[in-house]
């Protein structure tokens, strides 16, 4: 019997991969074979940070194509990406994909793109093949952006997204209330870039009707109202490779699995585990009200330093002689395995950029958050996490934008001497866990897309 081929394609940012990828390994285990496409760039990254052992795990076939970028173009500047991508990816994936047809013996029979890559589905529907279109981020960030048109005819913005005045949106009862000026594509760089990711988003809205299955990473049980509202958005989720017992893959970075051992050594429930994703930079006065925040609380802590953190020259220059007074309180690595951390028994909570990976990590394993959001749908993340869910706190900033080192020390002191905090959270990764396991609304949804691509 000849396995289904999926063709699967992530948007080129480190949250997009790594969820993509998991589902990829699923699909694997039931008997499918899967073709991963990175961009040229991210596929050298993935590589680089991948173990000798998951070098030689085979079981999906990692490729790439141009991303239509040169090499010294930024590639956190999403507008360029869009605009790359609907123009030289478009065109390169439909090569690909007539390559492997007419070569290989396995054609592909399913095309699973990234939501935000609508043009994608558009190459499959082209090609006759079934596609699907997968969205790695909270349901009510999908249905937002469903509700485009619906905002631009009631006046809340105008035809390239900007609002037109400050107010707050309730797509529906227990979905967080979003603030215009908090809006995905209102806090993603300059204003070129947030009209090219506002067409792309109305776009997509188009394409993605050409999808068969729209997929999420999220659950009925997480975000029931989302899921009501928008009901062709079907969860599968939280899909973690830890639910699995194994290790997560598609890491932009190589993981320091040492810190690890440095966790072994800390009291249960003491740790402050901090990491703020792939894009979060800060400058340097920032960086160095959180070091002392981290310093004035007293409390052990796990901090996630990327080399390109900073937005100075250097990269992230600490205060004078913090690393000397911290000594082994504090561990600093550049790159974690977090749902390892997340789930060890010594962390007490997380200050996290409230990614959605981030978000489904810690809720799955039961850690109360501290909420510092950077951009894009972070503040939609921060608001679930803090007024619907009740398992975090946010911070407070200062007249300058500043959060400042006492309000750190404050709101760790907050979260951690307040049970209700670990209660609520350890309910909520019930509920997570419980859409998972067998006979749970994602995996039932999951196995019914899985019996749909086989027949």
């Amino acid at each position: 019997m000849v396995k289904p081929h999926i063709l699967a394609l992530p948007f080129p940012a480190q949250g997009h991969v790594i969820p993509l990828m998991e589902l990829s390994k699923r699909l694997v285990n039931h008997g499918f074979k899967v073709t991963f496409v990175n961009t040229d760039y991210n596929h050298k990254r993935v590589m680089n940070a991948m173990s000798e052992t998951s070098l030689e795990d085979d079981q999906i076939r990692l490729v790439s194509i141009p991303d239509g970028l040169e090499p010294w173009e930024d590639r956190n500047d999403l507008g360029k990406v869009m605009e790359a991508s609907q123009s030289v990816m478009c065109e390169k994936l439909e090569e690909l994909i007539t390559r492997i047809n007419e070569l290989e013996g396995d054609k592909i029979t399913c095309v699973i793109a990234d939501e935000s890559f609508g043009w994608a589905l558009e190459v499959a529907e082209r090609m006759k093949i079934r596609r699907v279109a997968f969205w790695p981020a909270a349901a009510a960030l999908l249905a937002l952006a469903f509700s485009a048109p619906e905002l631009i005819n009631n006046g809340v913005i105008d035809n390239n997204g900007v609002p037109q005045k400050s107010q707050m949106i309730e797509l529906a009862p227990e979905i967080p209330a979003i603030k215009t000026e908090n809006l995905v594509w209102v806090c993603i760089g300059d204003t070129t870039t947030q009209r090219i990711i506002f067409q792309a988003i109305c776009r997509n809205n188009q394409s993605v009707k050409l999808a068969d299955w729209i997929l999420c990473n999220s659950s009925n049980d997480l975000e029931p109202s989302a899921f009501t509202l928008a009901p062709e958005i079907l969860p599968i989720g939280p899909m973690l490779a830890s639910n699995r017992l194994v290790n997560s893959a598609g890491n932009f970075w190589e993981e320091d699995t040492t810190c690890l051992e440095w966790l072994d050594q800390q009291p249960p429930s003491s740790v402050i585990y901090i990491a703020f994703g792939s894009f979060t930079v800060f400058d340097k006065n920032q960086f160095h009200e959180l070091a002392l925040g981290l310093e004035l609380s007293k409390r052990p802590f796990l901090w996630v330093v990327r080399d390109d953190i900073g937005d100075y020259s250097t990269t992230h220059a600490y205060p004078e002689g913090f690393l000397e007074r911290i000594g082994s309180h504090g561990r600093i690595v550049s790159w974690a395995p977090q749902q390892k951390v997340l789930g060890h028994p010594s962390v007490a909570c997380f200050l996290s950029h409230c990614g959605w990976n981030s978000t489904i990590e810690g809720v799955s394993n039961g850690v109360p958050f501290l909420c510092w959001p950077y951009f894009a749908d972070q503040f939609l993340n921060e608001s679930y996490v803090c007024d619907v869910w009740k398992v975090g706190l946010r911070f407070s900033r200062n007249e300058s934008g500043i959060i400042e080192r006492k309000e750190i020390k404050s709101k760790v002191d907050q979260l951690l001497d307040d049970e209700m905090f670990k209660g609520r959270a350890l309910k909520l990764k019930e509920l997570a866990m419980k859409s998972v396991m067998k006979g749970g609304q994602s995996d039932i949804m999951f196995k019914n897309f899985v019996e749909w691509v086989k027949s």
